[in-house]
Order: C-alpha cells, then sequence, then structure tokens
C-alpha cells in the first residue's frame, strides 16, 4: 500500500521576534560599516525605497498595495546590498553584507507564509514610487535598518494571517 503525502500548506510566521532578529543583525551590519576604514565604499549610487511612513497614507491602503510596497522595498535593497557586497573589498563586511541578504530572502519566504502574492518586479527599479538614492555605503546600510523597523514591521504585525480568530 502507497501512502501519498501532499505538502501541508505554510503556516503563517506571525512571531515579530523573527523580524527583531533581522533588525538586530542589520544594526550589526551598519554598526560594522561605520567602524571601518578601508575597502567599505559603494562603488555607485543605487536606489533604496523610502523609509519614512506617513500612517494617514498608510492606513488607507490595502493589503496588497501595503505588501506591494514592502516588497518593492525588499526588492530594492536586495538589489543595493549586492552591489555593496560586490563593490566592498573587506573581508569581515562581507559576511555582515551575506547575513543580510539571507535574511532579506527570509523575509520574503515569511510573507509567502502569510499568503503574501510573490512580487514580480518591474523591468527598471525607475518604475517605483517612493524612491531615492544613496551614494554611501553607510546610507545604504541605514535604510535597511529603518526599512526593517517601519514598513516591514507594520506589514507583518497586521497581517490578517496572523489576526487571532476572537469569536
Amino acid at each position: 500500500m502507497m501512502l501519498l503525502c501532499l505538502p501541508s500548506p505554510l503556516r503563517p510566521i506571525c512571531d515579530l521576534r523573527v523580524l527583531n532578529h533581522f533588525i538586530k543583525e542589520a544594526r550589526d551590519a551598519e554598526d560594522a560599516m561605520k567602524s571601518c576604514r578601508e575597502g567599505c565604499s559603494l562603488s555607485e549610487s543605487v536606489t533604496v525605497p523610502q523609509t519614512t511612513v506617513d500612517f494617514e497614507i498608510w492606513e488607507k491602503k490595502n493589503g496588497s498595495e501595503q505588501a506591494q510596497e514592502v516588497q518593492s522595498g525588499l526588492y530594492l535593497l536586495q538589489q543595493a546590498l549586492s552591489l555593496l557586497r560586490a563593490s566592498v573589498t573587506n573581508t569581515a563586511l562581507h559576511s555582515h553584507i551575506d547575513n543580510s541578504l539571507r535574511n532579506l530572502l527570509s523575509i520574503n519566504a515569511v510573507l509567502r507564509s502569510l499568503n503574501i502574492q510573490e512580487y514580480t518586479p518591474p523591468a527598471s527599479a525607475a518604475e517605483l514610487e517612493g524612491t531615492w538614492r544613496v551614494s554611501t555605503a553607510t546610507d545604504l546600510l541605514q535604510v535597511h535598518v529603518n526599512f526593517l523597523r517601519g514598513k516591514v514591521h507594520l506589514l507583518l504585525s497586521d497581517a490578517q494571517a496572523c489576526q487571532q480568530d476572537v469569536s
């Protein structure tokens, strides 16, 4: 007799301690960059997401608009951190940047666990709204921390899949 095993759907990952761990590691990378003296510059300016949140506007957006904004920001950060990784020669920073990139992939997995639709990046970053450019590695890593603390935290803490069913 043969048993068929169907893959079970991902259980939503609603524990914000996971995100807080990623924020701490992003801060560690930012601190390491601040103390770096050699081989730690960005080769060109990069497009990053705006990190400021106008709560009145954010609250008016539906869940999928909020998710789209977070996912486009994660995509931009992934592109920017990959460029930073390629331009930094300081090996101590490589592990911090690699960690940050892995954490962004993990955040995308968390979003999938919350039934948030897969993100399809545009042909060009210029097509994305709510972006700006940074030219230093320190600024990039500060944006990374602030984006996780702001919009990613808001999206995860309000995720529909994580709301307790109160009957």
